[in-house]
């Protein structure tokens, strides 16, 4: 530790124990150890949820019925008893001196030992009338303790833990006497500080726990929020800028003749997104710093034609091109899509008679038989095959290139950092290949430019024309819905029926498909020619259903969730999705976009009867829209951003009181400074401390060489 005139890092705070604080026993230390809570850091970093303006408290005599309130009272009585159901219920009566009200409070045996005779404290709930009484049922209670000053934090308590807000208040406040004498180190460089108006780290402390107005509370947010979001734009900034210098990328040498002749080849003309994405790519190959570039599109907007046209350029500079997918289907998907798109496509070879053959596309899945895969390997290691599209097999050590390009993995979710890093290794010599990493599931931008802020962004945000509407209607389980599929498949149409999500068991999910597929194989659609898809059959079996299904043998396929992704059948335009409830937004969405893909409107039936909040406000968000980009912003309004920062951060980094919705500006200032900071002229020792944050936020061993390179 540093010595002890120093000001405080944050290194420092991590390092003493939560036993330093007043009141911290080893009964408390466990308590607070059991909600993630073991150092002077982390109370410091416990921030107020809201706070109680003392001015504006409401009076029980004036709240009406139905309305939410926070009021000061004094407790007069409490007792616990069981109701008839078993369930046990503590009751209290409380009063302000404008009048009484009774709560209520269900399966929490502790509030008995909380709600001490004659104490004060806040409560916070909705109004109700019962028997004529005034009452709340499970409203929030806040101890406040003897708090003075205008404004009172409320910190997340934790009942089951039996940690109240007052106590976390005298923990933090003893916590910021103590440290007055050294004060808090500043990190930040006072341009940064002064460029985006930022106080300083001390006061930012001291006046988020204890604002004496709001606009305190708001400047010291404004700080705390910036350098949550700017330790991990360092990070991923440090990352892009590491990769960019310390290894050499190819400089691929192409006219653009083949794209042009792919381009006059199709039978309709590129949106101006594809366009627009391709030149980027096509600059990204040309130049010598290798491409690290994720492709954002939604479902349908023609991510592979653009995929094509990057390894139709590195072909023509001599260089070999592979696409990853994460599943079998997928990878034959898009080996059947690419094989017909560039049908007849010659490519140059001057060892060849007439100075041109036809270009070769292989694939290669652990699917593939001893023999043809041997071949394969063979073509890949002479440089006889110009493009392989495949599964995680392609990263075997027995799979050689003879001088690979660019590397395309798609649905970039499915793939760990060190299967990108695979792929990207089977280059030549020590020039590494460029890499093009494409999802379809949308990320709000504040997202991207937060999980994926090491690779440059590129999106696709138009649909190809001819692509038809989809309808989507939310509906329940009722015969009018299979009437409704059986006269789509009288018209000669298909239909895909997806079994619901159930948590993650694959066994119990294979189950329900299967119970699903034999009642309407019996029951409801007994006359029409049914196909069962799920992940537990042999690929050879899923090969063999798939293929059924688009050659128009199959009416409908009835499906676990394993045709999520690529699987494009043009004829097929209903989709039912049962028990849509049980699956997120993103999944949905990729699931509706399995129809659609030809010219006839199609139809989406998200068939549920939950009345949960959240499934409702889910399911009507995808019968508002078919924009994916808007569904993931509504996604993250409804879900927070923990789901969508579980993708790809790891270490201790989870946001305290940063939002990606509310602070959608200052991802882009954080990301702005980082830039700015991390250039050739920095002089180390001006970032030391914040280079030492970002290693305590991020116990990655990465970190360790990044910052000093």
């Amino acid at each position: 530790m540093t010595d002890d005139s120093s000001p405080l890092t944050l290194e420092d705070l991590s390092e003493l124990p939560v036993t330093r604080l007043k009141g911290v026993g080893p009964k408390k230390e466990k308590s607070l150890i059991s909600i993630d809570i073991g150092s002077v850091l982390d109370i410091l970093t416990h921030y107020p949820r809201r706070y109680i303006d003392r001015t504006k408290e409401a009076k029980i005599g004036s709240l009406e019925v139905g309305e939410e309130g926070m009021v000061l009272v004094e407790i007069l009585d409490v007792q616990k008893r069981r109701t008839r159901n078993k369930r046990q219920m503590v009751s209290a009566t409380v009063s302000d001196g404008t009048g009484n009200l009774s709560l209520t409070f269900f399966n929490q045996p502790w509030r008995e030992r909380q709600l001490t005779l004659g104490r004060e404290v806040i409560i916070f709930g909705k109004l109700e009338r019962f028997r004529g009484r005034n009452s709340m049922v499970n409203p929030v209670v806040d101890l406040i303790g003897d708090k003075t000053g205008r404004f009172v934090p409320v910190y997340p308590q934790s009942g089951k833990a039996g940690l109240t807000t007052w106590e976390f208040a005298n923990w933090v406040n003893d916590a910021l006497e103590k440290s007055k004498v050294r004060g808090f180190a500043e990190p930040l460089p006072q341009p940064i500080r002064k460029k985006y108006g930022l106080i300083s780290r001390d006061v930012a402390f001291r006046k988020i726990h204890n604002p004496d107005e709001m606009s305190d509370m708001q400047k010291a947010r404004k700080r705390l929020v910036f350098d949550e979001l700017f330790r991990i734009q360092l990070l991923l900034i440090a990352r892009k800028l590491r990769l960019e210098s310390s290894v050499e990328g190819i400089g691929h040498d192409f006219t653009g003749d083949y794209v042009a002749k792919l381009f006059s080849s199709l039978p309709f003309e590129p949106t101006n997104a594809q366009k627009r994405v391709i030149d980027e790519i096509l600059s990204d190959l040309r130049s010598s710093s290798p491409m690290h570039r994720l492709l954002q599109g939604d479902v349908g907007s023609g991510k592979t034609l653009v995929a094509v046209a990057g390894l139709l350029s590195v072909v023509e500079g001599n260089k070999q091109g592979a696409i990853m997918a994460p599943t079998e289907v997928l990878a034959e998907q898009h080996y059947l899509g690419i094989a017909k798109m560039l049908e007849g496509f010659m490519v140059q070879d001057t060892d060849t008679l007439l100075g041109e053959r036809s270009l070769k596309i292989a694939l290669l899945t652990s699917q593939t038989a001893g023999k043809e895969s041997q071949a394969i390997r063979e073509g890949l290691s002479k440089g006889s095959i110009d493009i392989v599209v495949g599964t995680h097999s392609l990263i075997q050590d027995s799979v050689v290139f003879s001088d690979l390009g660019l590397t395309v993995v798609d649905e970039q979710h499915r793939f760990g950092v060190d299967q990108r890093a695979a792929l990207r290794a089977k280059g030549k010599e020590t020039k590494i290949p460029d890499v093009l990493v494409m999802t379809a599931t949308p990320i709000p931008r504040t997202a991207a430019m937060t999980i994926y802020g090491d690779l440059d962004v590129s999106v696709l945000d138009e649909l190809p024309l001819g692509r038809s509407p989809i309808h989507t209607e939310r509906v329940s389980d009722t015969p009018a819905i299979w009437e409704a599929l059986r006269h789509q498949i009288s018209l000669g149409y298909q239909a895909f029926i997806v079994c619901p999500l159930i948590e993650e068991n694959e066994k119990m999910q294979t189950t329900s498909a299967e119970e699903t597929f034999l009642r309407l194989q019996k029951e409801e659609l007994h006359d029409l020619r049914l196909g069962l898809l799920h992940g537990r059959l042999p690929p050879i079996e899923k090969q063999q259903v798939m293929e059924r299904f688009r050659r128009g043998d199959l009416d409908i396929l009835v499906s676990t969730t394993v045709i999520e992704v690529g699987v494009d059948v043009p004829n097929a335009t209903v989709m039912v999705i049962l028990s849509a409830e049980r699956f997120g937004i993103a999944q949905l969405h990729q699931l509706r976009g399995r129809v659609g893909r030809g010219q006839a409107e199609s139809k989406c039936y998200l068939v549920s009867d939950s009345e949960a909040e959240e499934a409702t406000e889910r399911l009507q968000a995808l019968v508002d829209t078919t924009d994916g980009f808007e569904l993931a912003e509504r996604d993250l309004e409804i879900r927070g951003e923990g789901t969508i920062m579980g993708v790809s951060q790891k270490g201790k980094n989870d946001f305290k009181i940063a939002s990606l919705r509310r602070d959608k500006e200052w991802v882009q200032h954080a990301r702005d400074a980082a830039f700015s900071l991390l250039t050739p002229e920095i002089n180390v020792s001006d970032i030391s401390l914040l280079a030492d944050e970002v290693k305590l936020f991020f116990k990655d061993e990465e970190v360790e060489y990044l910052f000093k390179s």
